[in-house]
């Protein structure tokens, strides 16, 4: 399967921590015959630490220049990947200048209730955060920026409480049926046959 007009053949994830980044990535990249990229990996193996470690060590500036480093080297043009971007690659003009130069930017937005329950205790999780922000804070501030670069917003449609479940039917088994339906609009949104 291939993308139908678009002559920028990579696909690059943009969204909060916990959107769906790498999970909609995967299944897009084996969809499209691309490989897929995440950036997050990409910046632990250059630092050999986790993102937690990196950001503890050189504090939110030092973690963001590292990141835009690290992002500025990722494809080009030609390249047939899927990025999963961190959800602070947003806070480099740079980067996302060189990702929406190369590629089609897509934004998986959530609502705030929706990250705000997928990330739980995030303390561990690698989210840069400036001093004295709030979760809710950070994610206004990066929404913003999200919709700034994105070429494409696929926003979540949450499943309405009242939807029959099925037989056997687990909230895990819903929310596979959510990822496959955001893979489907993304899909139709990027002109996939």
């Amino acid at each position: 399967m291939n993308l139908k007009e678009s002559p920028k053949k990579p696909v690059i994830l943009i969204g909060m921590p916990a959107c769906g980044k790498s999970t909609v990535g995967v299944l897009l990249a084996k969809r499209l015959g691309y490989r897929f990229v995440d950036s997050d990996l990409h910046i632990q193996e250059a630092e050999g630490k986790l993102l937690q470690e990196i950001i503890n060590e050189q504090g939110m500036e030092g973690f963001i220049k590292i990141e835009e480093k690290v992002n500025l080297d990722l494809g080009t043009s030609d390249s047939r990947w899927v990025i999963a971007t961190g959800g602070s690659a947003v806070y480099s003009p740079a980067a996302m200048a060189h990702f929406r130069e190369i590629g089609t930017v897509v934004y998986l937005k959530l609502s705030y209730k929706t990250v705000r329950r997928r990330l739980g205790n995030f303390s561990h999780r690698g989210v840069v955060m400036p001093e004295g922000y709030t979760l809710r804070r950070l994610y206004d501030e990066r929404c913003s920026l999200y919709e700034k670069y994105a070429h494409i917003t696929i926003e979540e449609v949450p499943m309405p409480a009242s939807a029959p479940a099925g037989e056997g039917d687990t909230p895990k088994r819903r929310y596979r049926r959510s990822i496959d339906q955001t893979l489907e609009v993304l899909c139709g949104a990027l002109g996939v046959e």
